[in-house]
């Protein structure tokens, strides 16, 4: 058994926010936070996270409890399981009554990280790698960067220091072959050690210095490391960012090392993928204002677009700060360019305007039917905003259209329990798929790969809120009325979306054949790309959004 003293010291370890935070996006109210409840089905958020008790109460069903009843209720364990999960996420080492029981939490990857620091200072080319950006030693030592070598020489260091394979393989510092042989995940590469909120490392990046074609490489997926979720640094950041009330999120690792050298302590990146909706919770926590920073590349504006979405779409405050010219912060560091950085930081272009701005130059406006697209197109995104940034933004959409506000129409659903009488087929098929979502919310997870509110070109806004579980009138109308069918069965499902994605992207199709503001070889790809998409779905395969 677990002493209780042990127990005991676990609970002086936790914040509740942060645990109840993990799976929840909890928004501050006062001195505590709120979220709609996770153990009931509701719309408002009833569900409250006290920060001083360190306790969470629902006013809805009833439910509360501590941070182990929490992890208890939602992953479903019992009581010495949800201790354990907990006591590996902080890096707690417990105590049991019985020896033979003892589990000490494995220092597999903080012995690893530590070896790699040393490997670096004896690697030249690694060495003067770091060198050569401006990284100083300071900056090296705070964020533990090493060296990792070859696969055989990581593999022969876990064998002398007495670790298991199995334990390896499950931490996502080796992996396996397909004949069976193992390897290193990381092979001459810069590493950069990843820590969870508590500062335990939890995996790592790594940067070829070799000219390997995976410039920059992750660990595997495991218990304890998940990329979509985590941001790099937040552990070092975290206190700066609820002090300066801002949070920078950049694209890599060194734009990171960098940006705190230079007294930006408050930037973190994501582990080499876009930003996601499970990374929400953590930007949430003190309600900072975000500033995503990203280039100013094609890349880079495409994944500030998806980024600038998702956080418009939630209610963030905060905008977008672009590099242009080949240039990103870790550059902009090295050459001593720290205040055009902070003039930068100062003026970053809003979410709304940013979203609205890339959508409509992506058309050529002299042509009116791709004007009357872009149109349609920025109407359905601003359907996913609240109705006050609706009705803030009309007049700037109109302007960069150079039409008429009067013609930006979005219509607001009165507060009944009545779906307007006549609608069109395409109404149909997307209050449909809505509703359908509606009756059955265990399949939004599987279909947010495929679809996302914007698609829509009517009801991206109730879509929106089917997703996040808002309260909302319109969501009633839809499920009361009727004439309002559901898709019968996954098959069904699968095959009405099949449908109308292979109608959207022949859409995309001819938008792109009309865009005059790309070049040619850009405009052949982008037709190649989007023709792929149209094959594989008459073929009957679901294409992922990205």
């Amino acid at each position: 058994m677990i002493t209780a003293d042990s127990i005991e010291a676990l609970k002086a370890r936790l914040d509740i926010v942060d645990v109840v935070g993990s799976y929840v996006e909890l928004k501050r109210s006062g001195a505590n936070f709120k979220a709609p409840c996770p153990f009931h089905d509701e719309k408002s958020a009833s569900f409250m996270v006290n920060t001083q008790r360190q306790k969470y109460h629902c006013f809805g069903c009833g439910v509360d409890g501590d941070a182990i009843g929490f992890t208890m209720a939602y992953e479903k364990l019992s009581y010495p399981e949800a201790i354990e999960k907990l006591a590996n996420s902080v890096n707690f080492t417990l105590h049991y009554t019985d020896n033979k029981e003892q589990k000490v939490r494995s220092n597999l990857l903080e012995t690893l990280s530590g070896w790699y620091q040393k490997l670096l200072g004896d690697n030249a080319t690694a060495s003067n790698y770091l060198h050569e950006r401006g990284v100083f030693t300071s900056s090296i030592e705070k964020f533990g960067i090493g060296y990792a070598p070859s696969s055989s020489q990581t593999l022969n260091f876990l064998e002398q220091h007495h670790f298991k394979s199995t334990e390896a393989l499950e931490l996502g510092a080796i992996g396996r072959g397909d004949q069976g042989k193992l390897f290193a995940r990381f092979i001459e590469r810069i590493t950069f050690p990843i820590q969870a909120n508590n500062g335990s490392i939890v995996g790592f990046g790594g940067r070829t210095i070799t000219g390997h074609s995976a410039k920059y490489v992750n660990s595997s997926q495991s218990a304890i490391f998940n990329k979509s979720r985590l941001l790099y640094a937040y552990h070092l950041a975290r206190e700066s960012i609820y002090k300066h009330q801002e949070i920078i999120v950049t694209e890599g690792y060194l734009d990171v090392v960098m940006l705190h050298q230079a007294g930006f302590t408050h930037a973190v990146a994501t582990l080499g993928t876009a930003l996601t909706a499970e990374h929400l919770p953590a930007l949430r926590k003190g309600e900072p204002k975000v500033l995503v920073a990203y280039d100013g590349d094609k890349a880079g504006r495409t994944a500030a677009l998806k980024a600038s979405k998702l956080l418009s779409g939630g209610g963030f405050n905060g905008g977008v700060v672009l590099f242009g010219e080949g240039m990103d912060p870790a550059d902009m560091v090295k050459n001593g360019h720290i205040e055009q950085l902070t003039a930068l930081f100062r003026r970053p272009i809003a979410f709304i305007e940013f979203v609205l701005t890339e959508m409509i130059n992506s058309y050529n406006l002299n042509d009116p039917k791709a004007k009357e697209a872009a149109l349609h197109e920025s109407i359905a995104y601003l359907k996913t905003l609240s109705p006050l940034m609706q009705e803030e933004y009309r007049g700037f959409c109109a302007s960069k259209l150079g039409i008429s506000p009067a013609l930006v129409k979005i219509s607001h659903a009165p507060n009944t329990h009545h779906v307007p009488i006549n609608f069109s087929h395409h109404d149909i098929w997307e209050l449909s798929f809505i509703k359908t979502i509606l009756e059955r919310p265990s399949i939004i997870d599987s279909l947010l790969d495929f679809i996302e509110p914007q698609l829509l070109q009517y009801h991206g806004s109730e879509l929106f809120c089917a997703i996040n579980g808002e309260d909302d009138p319109r969501l009633r109308a839809i499920v009361m009325d009727d004439r309002i069918r559901i898709f019968e069965g996954d098959d069904a499902i699968r095959a009405e979306l099949i449908t109308f994605l292979t109608h959207h992207y022949n859409r995309e199709l001819k938008k792109i054949a009309s865009e005059n503001t790309v070049s040619f070889d850009e405009k052949s790809y982008r037709i190649r790309q989007m023709r792929d998409k149209i094959t594989r779905l008459k073929r009957g395969e679901l294409v992922p959004l990205t």
